[in-house]
């Protein structure tokens, strides 16, 4: 089992999407995916079609109090620990558990038998779950917005990195992912050729074709069920398997 954490304390980069899409993108291949929402607003959740979720189906007990998982849902051929606004509380009640940020790595031990991949998405903070989410992966996925507010976020991140190497020498990020890419622009073009020169490893940047992404959040679906057959689609799927390939697994996504 290869846990990945999507991480980027700047909100708007696409994290919550690519954590859905790819995690379909991979059940599609045959992987046993298994998706945690970490994020207090519960986009990933919400943008799977879920509601109505209560506390005891989130993260919150494994957090605070060392709980196993909860039981998952099953959404899209994939399964879901959700996420809702009650994880909001969760900050400050971890703020005084020895050890509570290596609770869901503790965690997670529990279930390699059953999956070959987990994605989290991580809130867009540096707080107390944030820190529970990196310390949880194996390596994480950062994706990047190919404009100034993405090049702003960097530093930030990385000074977080740092830290919680402190706690996990070996945690690295797998692959920085640019994201919303308008290759017309050519801010986005010097950006990308900054982060190219700057960061390793860097994909190919997703590009900025936000009416599919728009329509299949709304939709409550992932992007391959909402619409398997457009270029956005298509770019996931690319995206995708450069991640099974900066990971090493060995599987084949195909377009």
């Amino acid at each position: 089992m290869i846990t990945l954490t999507v991480f980027n304390h700047a909100g708007g980069s696409g994290k919550s999407s690519l954590t859905r899409d790819l995690g379909y993108a991979f059940a599609q291949a045959g992987q046993r995916v298994l998706l945690i929402d970490l994020d207090a607003q519960a986009n990933l959740t919400d943008w799977l079609g879920v509601q109505d979720v209560v506390p005891e189906q989130t993260i919150a007990g494994v957090a605070i109090r060392g709980e196993e998982l909860p039981e998952p849902q099953r959404v899209f051929g994939m399964d879901l620990i959700p996420a809702d606004l009650g994880l909001a509380l969760v900050e400050g009640q971890m703020m005084g558990v020895v050890g509570a940020h290596l609770n869901l790595r503790q965690a997670l031990q529990g279930v390699t038998d059953r999956y070959d991949l987990v994605l989290i998405d991580s809130p867009p903070s540096l707080g107390q779950v944030a820190i529970l989410g990196a310390l949880a992966a194996d390596s994480m996925l950062v994706p990047v917005l190919t404009q100034q507010k993405g090049l702003n976020g960097l530093v930030g991140l990385h000074q977080a990195l740092d830290q919680y190497r402190r706690v996990r020498r070996d945690l690295h990020v797998a692959l920085y992912i640019p994201t919303k890419y308008d290759g017309r622009r050519r801010h986005d073009q010097d950006t990308l050729a900054y982060l190219r020169e700057s960061l390793s490893p860097v994909a190919q940047p997703v590009p900025d074709r936000g009416a599919a992404w728009h329509e299949a959040t709304a939709a409550g679906q992932p992007l391959g069920v909402y619409a398997p057959r457009t270029e956005a689609w298509k770019d996931v799927l690319k995206a995708a398997q450069e991640v099974a390939d900066a990971i090493g697994l060995n599987v084949r996504v195909q377009a």
